[in-house]
């Protein structure tokens, strides 16, 4: 990390050009990936990231710049990239940097780097072993495990110095299943904010098992009929569609420049009254939480959706001076050559008032979709598509055979007043939110919903 001594100087530097705010943003992560292909080790990587980003604000408009070299001389340099964008020449004012120390609410109890790699190697192994156990028409397995040491440096002019440290590990699974001249896949992933502890609570043997058992139920799957119907969305990653469909439009990287489907609506009724959805980057350990964002702020817990009613977006500092509205803690970015914008922690609908059960109970015919795929959205417009990976038909208010090829079509504004059932199972799903400041970890979240009618792609 820098020196108190550099980053005033350099602060001083980008203020000398005209902004009215200056930031340098520092960070050192290291990433380790193990890939398993059949139960042999097909790759093992580790690098490591690091550099420096600068920021100058004047008004609402933004300088940024970026560097590998993190000697005095490179973020000099960098620092006067930017004064020189502004084209401005005052004095260099004095900054002087106060350190703050945020708690860390995610402890870590075995720190990736300091296990021994056959350790790593053999929990991947365990999963793949469990997954090509599973059943004779498992005919290959890839698993894979990812850990991230993440360490930040953030000050800024208006006098803040503060660091922060965040380590999450991941695993993934994924089945390919074969019968009758055809394949099918399955996945299962499992990540938190934390070390590799995770294995005390996600076992690899169950995340190798899950992913075979979706590949073979989806091998004995027929295709869907399209159509309007009913839909239940079980819950965990099934999350994902409020966080495609409802959460990027509640961004102020969209909000602020009046590019979203929720533009204006603070206050309104959005979404039935039985929907309450949050951004909550408090959540000890959870996969997308963290205990500053990347402007150096606290995260929170925001309450979105009440009830129905509209009540925040998600707010960065350009955001915040677009829309005079205060910060949320929302502001990240993949690394230190993105500029950071407003993005979601880990977003969730509530438990609401229904029973799983009587969920089901209620269609008559429809689609229960057990686990969901990706998919695309418009934040203008809030129009998304989204893939079911593993969906059955409902009939007669009982869950009843596996479909597949489903796909669930439809606009954020519509989905959000059609959800009228909403249960109380509610689990997050672990993944990786692509948007203008990069790729950052994001968990989704929901328990068992029913949508009343949503357009179903299918055969």
């Amino acid at each position: 990390m820098l020196s108190k001594d550099l980053l005033e100087q350099a602060l001083g530097v980008v203020l000398s050009g005209g902004a009215d705010f200056a930031e340098v943003y520092c960070e050192l992560t290291r990433n380790g990936n193990i890939q398993l292909i059949d139960g042999r080790i097909d790759s093992i990587a580790d690098n490591t990231v690091s550099g420096v980003g600068i920021r100058a604000f004047v008004g609402v408009n933004t300088v940024y710049s970026s560097t590998s070299d993190t000697s005095r001389e490179g973020v000099l340099r960098c620092a006067k990239r930017v004064r020189e964008a502004l084209k401005e020449n005052r004095g260099v004012p004095r900054v002087v940097l106060n350190e703050r120390i945020f708690p860390n609410i995610h402890p870590v109890k075995i720190c990736p780097d300091t296990a021994e790699m056959k350790y790593k190697c053999d929990l991947v192994k365990a999963a793949c072993s469990a997954a090509k156990g599973y059943d004779k028409r498992i005919v290959q397995v890839v698993g894979g495990l990812l850990t991230v040491d993440h360490t930040i440096q953030i000050a800024n002019s208006e006098g803040l110095l503060t660091e922060d440290r965040h380590i999450r590990t991941r695993m993934n699974v994924d089945a390919t299943a074969f019968d009758k001249g055809e394949n099918q896949s399955g996945a299962s992933r499992h990540g938190r904010g934390m070390g590799l502890e995770l294995f005390d609570i996600y076992k690899p043997e169950d995340n190798g098992i899950e992913a075979a058992r979706q590949a073979i139920t989806n091998l004995s799957a027929t295709y869907i009929k399209a159509g309007v119907m009913p839909v239940a969305i079980e819950n965990g990653f099934g999350g994902v569609i409020f966080h495609e469909a409802c959460g990027h439009s509640l961004e102020a990287t969209s909000v602020g420049i009046g590019m979203s489907q929720m533009c204006g609506k603070l206050g309104q009724k959005i979404a039935n009254e039985k929907v309450t959805a949050i951004d909550d980057g408090t959540i000890p350990s959870a996969w997308g939480s963290v205990n500053i964002d990347d402007e150096g702020n606290p995260t929170n817990k925001n309450v979105l959706i009440e009830n129905g009613v509209l009540k925040s977006y998600m707010i960065d500092r350009l955001g915040s001076r677009r829309m005079g509205l205060p910060m949320t803690g929302n502001s990240r970015r993949e690394n230190y050559t993105f500029e950071p914008t407003s993005r979601m922690t880990n977003t969730y609908i509530a438990n609401g008032p229904d029973k799983n059960e009587d969920i089901i109970a209620s269609i008559e015919y429809g689609l229960y979709a057990k686990s969901m795929g990706g998919g695309s959205v418009n934040p203008l417009t809030g129009e998304f598509n989204f893939a079911v990976n593993e969906g059955y038909i409902i009939r007669n208010g009982k869950i009843s055979e596996p479909v597949r090829g489903a796909s669930l079509i439809g606009t954020g504004s519509e989905i959000l007043k059609d959800i009228d059932m909403v249960g109380n199972n509610m689990e997050c799903g672990q993944g990786m939110c692509g948007s203008s400041s990069g790729s950052v970890p994001t968990d989704v979240g929901q328990p068992l919903i029913r949508v009343s009618k949503i357009t179903v792609g299918g055969r």
